[in-house]
């Protein structure tokens, strides 16, 4: 007893907070609240599974089913109705276009607003980020139809640059930030010029930072489904226009609607399952802003 009372109050905190009751609770807290936000995305997306695989019938049913013969005949539908493939390959088109074009444009940008220490125009980027993509959706239409631009590849990939340039200048500006400006002096010094300087020394040093940025544009503009209502046509649109295909005014087609958003999930899904931990260590070894 004697030596519990002369330990210093900070040590018997901390020999509180050890105490096995005490770690089990704060363990069993901890994946409560894991599970409770955890939950909401779960239950979503489940839902959207069982109702592709739910007739009419039981997509409506109330109260819901939970137990019932699943169907196939809604993933028929849906590739019978729409031609998938073709819009499987415009999605990557635009995707992968407007992705590499963010970050041919976008890591440079980034790159001089953090060395030259640009904040107005960092501000102004985020607000072009956090604009919604409607109100640039009218005077794009008006600008790409007097160029009889619209429903091509190029129209839907400049359009959904405004989606991805804002996000990968306003993501990458913190990684630039962290580089310490000595090591660029140094490449300066040893004979580079600026642009050898942040090709060779920025740029590698960036690498989770580029990653992450990559992933998080594709999906963005994967997912982009106003655009390419409105600017494309018949051969260049997009997957998500699948899905409003089966949203009519008299009545929703919840089966084939939800089967087309199970494909439409699916190969986004699957890309970050691969590179989940690339993603997870660009987005921590940054000071992320936004």
């Amino acid at each position: 007893m004697g030596s519990l009372t002369s330990m210093p109050q900070s040590s018997r905190h901390r020999s509180w907070f050890r105490h096995p009751i005490i770690v089990g609770l704060r363990t069993i807290v901890f994946y409560a609240l894991l599970i409770l936000l955890w939950f909401p995305f779960f239950f979503v997306f489940a839902w959207m599974l069982m109702g592709a695989f739910k007739n009419q019938i039981q997509n409506t049913a109330i109260p819901p089913l939970l137990f019932f013969t699943p169907t196939l005949a809604n993933f028929e539908t849906v590739f019978n109705s729409n031609p998938m493939v073709q819009f499987l390959l415009n999605s990557t088109v635009v995707g992968v276009g407007a992705t590499l074009l963010a970050l041919i444009f976008g890591l440079p940008a980034a790159y001089a607003i953090a060395r030259y220490r640009q904040q107005r125009l960092a501000t102004a980027i985020l607000v072009a980020r956090i604009m919604p993509g409607i109100s640039y959706l009218v005077p794009w239409f008006i600008m790409f139809s007097q160029l009889k631009l619209v429903g091509s590849y190029f129209t839907l990939i400049m359009a959904h640059l405004i989606i991805t340039l804002p996000m990968t200048i306003w993501l990458m500006i913190g990684f630039f930030e962290d580089i310490p400006r000595e090591l660029d002096e140094a490449a300066l010094i040893d004979g580079c010029n600026p642009f050898q300087a942040f090709m060779q020394i920025s740029l590698p040093l960036t690498l989770p930072g580029i990653s992450a940025s990559a992933i998080l544009s594709f999906i963005y503009s994967w997912n982009n489904f106003m655009f390419s209502l409105v600017l494309a046509n018949q051969d260049t649109r997009t997957l998500p226009v699948a899905v409003f295909s089966f949203i009519s005014y008299t009545q929703v087609d919840w089966g084939g609607l939800n089967a087309a958003a199970t494909i439409i999930t699916l190969p986004v899904l699957i890309m970050i399952l691969f590179v989940q931990k690339q993603m997870v260590r660009g987005l921590t070894l940054g000071s992320v802003k936004g």
